[in-house]
Formats: C-alpha cells, structure tokens, sequence
C-alpha cells in the first residue's frame, strides 16, 4: 500500500543498518520522531485560543528550512538545478503537504481536541491508498476496499460522537472537519511526491519543499496578521512555537528521514501509527483530555480497516496478464 511519507521518492531499505547500524537503534530514532510529532499536536491545541494557525504553520517551516539547509550545502548547486527546471511544481507539492495540510490540522485544533486529530491522522495511509489507486493505478483489492470502509466508519462514528441523531441533523464539529481535510491534503502530497519522482537526495528535498511550504503559508500569515487579535505572542506562544519549529519541525524531520535510510520508507512509515497512541497519551496528561466511548468504538473500526489493508495485500498482476 501506498505509504505515510514526508520527503520520500524512492523506498531505499536499510543502508544505515547494512552498514553496521543496530536495528533496535533504527526504530528508536523512529519512535523518537514520531514522539516529537505527537508534541506538535499537543502544543498547537495548548495555545489554540492564543496563537492563530497560520502564524504557527508559518514559522514552524520557515524555521526547519533554515535550521535543515546549512545540513544539505553539499547539495546546493543541484537543488537549484531542480529548481529551475521544476520550481513551480516543488511550489505545489511542497505547499499542498506541509503548508496547507498543517495549516488545515492547526484550524481544526482550535475546535477540536487533539485526541481526536491523533485518530483522524491515523487515516493518512489509507486515503492514500486510495489516491493512489486513482492517481497511479496501484493494485487495490476487495479487502483493500471493505477495510477503507470501515476505517471510514470509524472517522464517521467519531465525528458525530457516536450519535446517529448528530448525523441526520448533520451536526457536526468543524474542527473535525478540517483535520480530514488536512490528513486529505498530506496523502495527495504523498502521491504527488511518489509520481515526481524527483531525483535529488532525501534529505535536501525535504529543505526544498520546506521552502516552498513557507512561501505558501506567507499570505495567509499575513493575513492573520491584518485581521487577527492573536498576532502578538505570549510566553506561551513562544514557547510552543520553539517546540513546533525547532525538536517538533527541523528535528522531527530529521530523524524521519535518518530513520527512512536505516528501515526503509515502508517499515519507517507504519509507525505513524504509534503516533496516534503518544497523542492519547500525551494529551492525557497535558490537557487533561480522556478516551470517550465514541474514541474507542471509532479507533475499532479503523484498526480493522487497517489489519485488512496491511494483511491481505491485493495478488499482484502477472505480466501475462
């Protein structure tokens, strides 16, 4: 299946491991990023009601970019190359996946809580799958479909928090709405990314669609700061927008795309799932959220959803076929 990515065009496996890496250290760096993601969600819902979002998306990118580019100056004559020749489409890509999608996620933090965003992200994978299917024609077979079903379901029964009645009034929280839309944003970004097919290292890749998801999140920064009370940050604000940018921005990244080179994009990308799980956990005990019914029975639906996408793959086509 098509796979949760943030700066992959080709699924290289193991050549930090090969090389002498333990992979008991290799998975720990991905739990460490992962663990990193999590606090983003964390500390955008901590100062939802004082910080706007797009100021947030802005300088968590701008801040990676710049923490991440001195990192990839070996590389900078064939970033420009690429540039050149295909800036406007790394503009795209690079804007749609880190720049809109958290822009999206962080609007939606401001009404919904960020357990429920940790389930609904969950859905990346599989709306990716999807998109793949339609985009790139990748295999999707009939447990592919029944467990995308239920893994809709479950969006749907946490969404109307398990009342049925919610869903004929079509009473539903906006927030929550715009998480979807945002974990839509970022699985179209990682088709696009996968059909580009750029041909430039992992890493400086990433620098370049970092900068070109903050010149897409500038104008509506600039926007906030026209018409929005919140443009002036407070301690807190500071201090989440350190977190976001700096150990949640430019060294979570970071540690994705090391943990990509020791495992490989897919094994690196199944532990977004563990995401989900710091989220719950760290909210818990940030926030003060707690577990609903309605979280529970949604989370069931999608892990089925989610054991019938991964383990009963579509059969390959033969080529005589």
């Amino acid at each position: 299946m098509a796979i949760h990515v943030l700066a992959v065009h080709r699924d290289t496996v193991g050549t930090e491991q090969a090389a002498g890496g333990s992979l008991a250290g290799a998975y720990s760096v991905g739990l460490l990023c992962w663990l990193l993601s999590a606090g983003v969600y964390i500390a955008a819902k901590w100062v939802s009601t004082e910080m706007p979002p797009w100021a947030l998306c802005f300088w968590r990118v701008l801040i990676a970019f710049a923490i991440l580019l001195p990192i990839v100056r070996h590389h900078f004559s064939e970033m420009l190359a690429l540039v050149s020749v295909r800036g406007l489409e790394l503009l795209f890509i690079g804007g749609m996946g880190l720049a809109i999608c958290q822009g999206l996620i962080f609007v939606g933090l401001q009404h919904a809580d960020a357990t429920t965003a940790g389930i609904i992200i969950a859905l990346i994978p599989i709306i990716t799958m999807i998109l793949a299917r339609l985009m790139l024609s990748e295999p999707m077979g009939r447990w592919q479909v029944a467990g995308s079903i239920l893994a809709f379901l479950g969006i749907v029964v946490i969404i109307v928090k398990g009342s049925p009645a919610a869903l004929l009034r079509l009473d539903f929280n906006p927030g929550e709405l715009w998480i979807v839309a945002g974990a839509f944003c970022f699985s179209l970004y990682t088709v696009l990314l996968r059909r580009a097919k750029f041909d430039l290292n992992r890493l400086a890749l990433l620098v370049l669609l970092l900068g070109a998801a903050a010149l897409t999140a500038l104008p509506f920064y600039l926007y906030e700061l026209a018409v929005d009370e919140r443009t002036t940050l407070n301690t807190s604000g500071l201090i989440a927008l350190a977190y976001v940018a700096i150990p949640g921005g430019g060294l979570m990244y970071y540690l994705f795309n090391r943990s990509i080179e020791a495992l490989g994009a897919a094994r690196a990308g199944v532990l977004l799932y563990i995401q989900t799980i710091f989220i719950a956990v760290l909210a818990y005990f940030i926030l003060g959220e707690k577990l609903q019914t309605y979280h529970l029975e949604g989370a069931v639906l999608i892990i089925a959803g989610l054991l019938l996408i991964i383990l009963l793959k579509p059969e390959e086509k033969t080529a005589g076929a």
